[in-house]
């Protein structure tokens, strides 16, 4: 007796078909202008609760660095306020969410956005919080192991020995040059997967693999804007350390919002 599934398929059960990714739109220097007005409007609208995230996120500085004096770890003090925008991105999911409630016109209260950040566990968000972790364990690291081999004989009793050993020794311009150059490349690294890819990941139903090539193709398919805009992120974020961390405040809720914005320009909607 014949199969008679042989050569055919049953109506019911339809050949999967492969998703596309979704296209790419060309981001220009105007996309960024609007986005940050976009974003600077969306702060001004809910200061209160936008200055909220930044806040939290100050006192998270100033108390790492609190942590770090109390434990004499004086020589991490530099690499952990240069590497500490680094986690951003993953700080501002409910500046995101914040800006899409009120780019649809929805209305929203602080147990809104907390319970949204909250179901974050549940989703691939979680795992891009790890790759986020990770690359500023790498930094912390890297940083380690560099101080040790350049700087090995160099005593780091306070603060202002270890400043003085970094800025006005060879073996000390020899260290920033080397953690400059590897900073920059991890910190490229860290933006070029997170850009879209946390926004992203909060507005759709996808995995952070498929986010972080999003992510990617947007940087490598505009890639003289969103150098332009990884510069301006991390100009704006090291000068906001400066005052205390204080700086936080306010330049880290219009970043999240404006890169929410700058997403949604970059990739287009999903299709119905």
């Amino acid at each position: 007796m014949s199969s008679r599934t042989t050569g055919s398929k049953s109506p019911g059960n339809p050949t999967p078909q492969r998703q596309a990714m979704p296209k790419v739109n060309t981001v220009t220097a105007a996309d960024i202008t609007a986005s940050l007005k976009a974003g600077f409007s969306d702060f001004l609208a809910r200061p209160v609760m936008s200055g909220f995230f930044g806040l939290f996120y100050a006192v998270f500085g100033i108390l790492l660095v609190w942590v770090l004096v109390w434990l004499g770890k004086i020589w991490m003090i530099i690499p952990a306020i240069v590497g500490f925008p680094l986690v951003a991105p993953f700080a501002a999911a409910g500046l995101y969410e914040m800006s899409r409630r009120l780019q649809n016109g929805e209305s929203f209260g602080w147990s809104e956005i907390l319970t949204v950040m909250a179901n974050q566990r549940k989703r691939e968000m979680g795992w891009m919080a790890f790759v986020t972790l990770f690359i500023f364990w790498v930094w912390i690291y890297q940083v380690r192991l560099w101080l040790a081999i350049i700087l090995q004989k160099a005593s780091f009793s306070d603060f202002g020995g270890f400043m003085n050993t970094v800025f006005f020794t060879s073996q000390g311009w020899t260290f920033l040059a080397v953690g400059t150059c590897i900073g920059a490349f991890l910190s490229a690294v860290l933006f070029s997967v997170t850009v879209v890819a946390m926004p992203m990941l909060l507005d759709r139903e996808t995995n952070f693999v498929s986010a972080m090539l999003m992510s990617i193709r947007v940087v490598v398919e505009n890639p003289v804007v969103m150098l332009g805009w990884a510069a301006i992120v991390s100009v704006t974020m090291l000068l906001s350390l400066v005052p205390a961390f204080l700086g936080l405040i306010f330049t880290l809720p219009i970043l999240g919002h404006t890169t929410w914005h700058l997403y949604q320009r970059a990739v287009p909607p999903e299709e119905s």
